[in-house]
């Protein structure tokens, strides 16, 4: 059975559509900035219009993307940065691997060992076999007793997962969160948790992209074109 167009009943055409998301996502503009340098190539919307369809289709774009990706390597970077999402900082939760590949991220109005635990229990289920060997984490206590309590959770079936906490250690991740904060800072704010949910998903899955991280692409920008234009082709 044919999946579902999701293009039905939009007013403009798939490329337009993909072209727009691609630019808020992959590049520091404002929803006005993609409005802007849609006119100059003749093409009249609004930021509603843009706003709608970055919502609409990151996640479809996240799922199409999945069984593309490569396998995360057992070696991961876990942190915390914070965010700004209907004027209260949010925590944004990240691991990467050590090729600086995305494994999961998750957004949270606290900080704390529930939240470190939900996310890092999210994380290995998301990858399911392939859990983590070792775990890289700055000093905090939190990430010490959650890992230990996986540990006990998991350790009949897998082996204990090393944890990590050595000073410099974990530069990796840290770098990656400025990334993703600089091409943050230059978005407009998150008006709540659904939304910059949303959005941060296919942030990181451009950036996946950007960086090879998946299989089958070619090089550089039209690579990247290229790619998200197929994984879209049956629509």
């Amino acid at each position: 059975m044919p999946r579902k167009s999701p293009f039905k009943r939009h007013r403009f055409p798939r490329e337009i559509i993909l072209c727009a998301i691609r630019w808020y996502l992959r590049y520091p503009l404002s929803y006005q900035d993609v409005v802007d340098l849609l006119e100059e190539r003749g093409i009249a919307v609004d930021r509603s219009t843009v706003f709608r369809w970055v919502q609409k289709f990151s996640p479809e774009l996240t799922k199409r993307t999945e069984r593309h990706l490569r396998r995360a390597s057992v070696d991961w970077h876990v942190d915390e940065t914070y965010i700004r999402v209907g004027g209260k900082w949010r925590y944004l939760w990240r691991a990467i691997d050590a090729n600086g590949q995305m494994v999961d991220f998750r957004l949270t109005a606290r900080r704390d060992a529930k939240a470190a635990k939900a996310f890092l229990n999210k994380a290995i289920e998301r990858v399911r076999l392939h859990r983590p060997v070792t775990i890289v984490t700055d000093k905090a206590p939190t990430y010490r007793r959650v890992i230990r309590e996986i540990n006990h959770l998991y350790y009949l079936h897998f082996d204990s997962i090393r944890h990590i906490d050595r000073k410099w250690h974990n530069n990796l991740i840290e770098s990656d969160h400025a990334a993703t904060k600089r091409l943050l800072g230059y978005h407009q704010s998150f008006r709540s948790l659904r939304t910059a949910r949303t959005t941060l998903s296919g942030i990181e899955t451009i950036r996946t992209i950007k960086r090879g991280h998946i299989h089958y692409k070619q090089p550089g920008v039209r690579g990247e074109i290229q790619f998200i234009s197929e994984l879209f082709a049956d629509a």
